[in-house]
């Protein structure tokens, strides 16, 4: 075993890293020293005690898998800002393939990544510049994959916050509300549904058929929603 002096604080890294966080989160901008101070703390009772007591470590590695040589991706926090431009496209590109396979969650997780490249290239920039502007719009097209994706997961309070946020920038983006409106049916809010579906049919009037038949489907759990209450509220009362 060999005494890992510094091994705290690339725990603290890793164990970041698995929760999707910067691994950098918490780290003051000092030396490693210091960072090891006794007063400082890592946010974990287990690498505390160790920082305070070190200690001989021995680690088993477990091999989890095995890549083909190119076939590694680095996760988007790891990448130069000239390689989340690059990767954007090809990670677009696999949460698409994903979709198509049905594998919804992936290609979430794919457009997530995606979205999250853009995201961090465009907080180096000032809002409402032509550069951020720029970004926004690719951010756009793969939030409402995302949302799509959501929809079926039937995470629908997602969805509706989503979909506002690009509807507070882009007041004529249809595709955010259909799914907003699709969104708003699923959990019941009825008024603001139809509102939306109004919308779209009046930014692109060749929707008309596929939001009538939304509207349908909505009127119809609507009728046996009212259905299944009067039979409650009447079990309810003969009681």
């Amino acid at each position: 075993p060999q005494h890992v002096v510094l091994y705290p604080l690339v725990a603290k890294s890793l164990r970041n890293i698995a929760a999707g966080k910067d691994p950098l989160e918490g780290q003051r901008h000092c030396c490693s020293i210091a960072q090891l101070h006794d007063h400082y703390s890592l946010g974990y009772p287990d690498l505390d005690e160790l920082q305070k007591n070190p200690q001989p470590l021995t680690f088993d590695i477990e091999l989890l898998k095995v890549e083909a040589p190119g076939s590694y991706q680095q996760d988007p926090w790891a990448m130069t800002d000239e390689e989340k431009l690059q990767a954007v496209p090809l990670i677009h590109k696999e949460g698409n393939e994903l979709y198509r396979q049905g594998k919804v969650q992936e290609a979430a997780a794919k457009y997530y990544d995606a979205i999250a490249c853009l995201k961090n290239l465009q907080m180096k920039e000032q809002p409402g510049s032509p550069d951020w502007i720029e970004l926004d719009q690719k951010i756009t097209p793969l939030l409402l994959n995302y949302c799509q994706c959501k929809l079926q997961c039937e995470e629908y309070y997602e969805v509706l916050d989503h979909c506002s946020s690009i509807l507070n920038k882009y007041e004529d983006n249809v595709k955010a509300y259909f799914k907003r409106g699709k969104a708003h049916a699923a959990v019941w809010n009825v008024a603001e549904a139809r509102a939306d579906f109004a919308k779209v049919v009046v930014l692109d009037p060749s929707l008309r058929p596929v939001v009538s038949k939304e509207l349908r489907s909505l009127e119809a759990r609507l009728r046996e929603k009212d259905a299944e209450d009067k039979i409650r509220f009447k079990d309810i009362f003969s009681q």
